[in-house]
């Protein structure tokens, strides 16, 4: 079975390691910052990895949402775990803004309006900068 999640990402890479990697999703312009956490092993659910292993992801997840936070200055975070599509592990983690295209309704509900573009200029280096200092 094919699994584009255990494909080497063409997003850009903020941060790697032996279990994990740390994407910005560069397919989503309404949504800046939009990043993915994806476990390396092809696993379906949360329940199919260790406990050390579950500590590990979550903990680059609230990484991953700290340096949004702190870079972008969102209204709100989402944090999302779906796989119906693709049922790899991944976890979405997705700033938003009160003035994007579907707020305050998920991303994947019906655009409400056109979104205001945000200033994201080297947010990845930004990003990967801040990502690493937190090893």
């Amino acid at each position: 079975m094919s699994c584009v999640l255990c494909e080497t990402p063409s997003s850009p890479l903020l941060f790697e390691d032996a279990r994990l990697r740390v994407i910005l999703v560069d397919d989503e312009p309404d949504y800046p910052g939009f990043c993915r956490v994806l476990w390396k092993a092809h696993v379906r659910e949360m329940t199919d990895l260790a406990a050390a292993d579950r500590a590990h992801l979550l903990d680059w997840v609230l990484r991953v949402e700290a340096a949004l936070r702190a870079e972008l200055n969102p209204d709100k975070i989402n944090l999302a775990s779906l796989g119906n599509v693709v049922p790899h592990l991944h976890w979405h983690v997705i700033p938003r803004f009160a003035d994007d295209a579907h707020f305050p309704a998920p991303v994947w509900a019906a655009r409400q309006r056109d979104g205001v573009a945000h200033d994201v200029d080297g947010l990845a280096a930004r990003l990967r900068a801040r990502l690493s200092a937190t090893e």
